[in-house]
């Protein structure tokens, strides 16, 4: 085994870091600071963060097959002009229910935008159950709403042949699989592929690997985990020196490197003196696996 090296990239402070996602072109990472309303793009070769703030918490962001980047933004999927720094909304959804946003969201491979929805928080984890659901966007904008009476709609990736769509949703401590569609969307067949020990705490945000395999970002538990979702056996723990690691993604070159995402709402003036570094964007080196590319919205 090579050895692992985790280190604070990003010292950024995030209140609830989330959704990392590599940008190859610009050898970038792009994240969301979600109740901060930020999209943030670090720059890996010169260090230097663009912020851009929107006026709605930003849950996740992905790139766009024709440029910019797309975001969901309070209850609505959003095209971003970067440039601009401006958001033009492409649909709405959860019209019913005022207390909801949206939560984590990432593209299939067919280029259709996943995300699902959540009520809004009153503290971490703490919230009004079952209000969310799961959609998504098409590359012609019509959105598909798949289930509901969603708790906290979070990490989700696609199997590598693009038969299985691996969800979670966070209060279930379970990560899901489905029977997945990529010609239609359509998902099916539910099932746990995984259920949480105690101290690993809440399933968060997820990626899968180029061998196949998941790592999910354990909200609480200070870790990222590496998981067989066909044996259901965990391979591999990771600890960092923070407790709220909230998502999870690979870049860099060759995608050979992890990026975690963490948060520090919720934690008190002792534990944030603990952890100076609650809130940062970690790198963590040497695992010995690499991860796929991220896929484009098509619309």
């Amino acid at each position: 085994m090579s050895s692992i090296k985790i280190e604070c990239v990003l010292p950024e402070n995030c209140r609830c870091g989330e959704s990392p996602v590599w940008e190859e072109a610009s050898n970038s990472l792009l994240f969301v600071d979600i109740p901060a309303k930020k999209v943030c793009r670090w720059d890996s070769f010169t260090k230097q963060v663009q912020r851009v703030t929107m006026d709605a918490p930003v849950s996740s962001v992905a790139l766009r097959q024709s440029g910019g980047y797309v975001a969901t933004i309070g209850t609505k999927f959003c095209a971003l002009n970067w440039k601009e720094q401006s958001a033009v909304v492409l649909a709405t959804v959860d019209n019913d229910k005022k207390n909801n946003r949206f939560n984590d969201g990432k593209v299939d491979p067919a280029g259709r935008y996943f995300a699902g929805t959540m009520a809004e928080e009153t503290a971490p984890a703490v919230l009004e159950r079952h209000q969310g659901a799961l959609y998504s966007l098409f590359p012609d904008h019509h959105v598909k709403k798949y289930f509901d009476q969603v708790d906290i709609s979070n990490g989700l990736d696609w199997s590598l042949d693009h038969k299985i769509f691996y969800y979670i949703d966070s209060l279930s401590y379970s990560v899901d699989a489905f029977d997945y569609d990529l010609q239609t969307g359509q998902i099916s067949n539910r099932r746990s592929v995984y259920k949480l020990e105690k101290e690993e705490q809440i399933p968060d945000g997820m990626c899968i690997d180029a061998e196949g395999k998941l790592w999910v970002a354990c909200y609480n538990g200070g870790r990222v985990i590496r998981l067989d979702p066909v044996t259901g056996k965990r391979l591999q723990t990771v600890k960092l020196p923070v407790d709220k690691t909230t998502s999870c993604c690979f870049g860099g070159k060759n995608y050979s490197e992890m990026y975690v995402t963490c948060a520090r709402d919720g934690m008190d003036p002792e534990g944030l003196l603990r952890q100076p570094e609650a809130g940062g964007i970690f790198k963590i080196t040497g695992l010995g696996v690499k991860g796929i590319a991220p896929y484009s919205y098509a619309g």
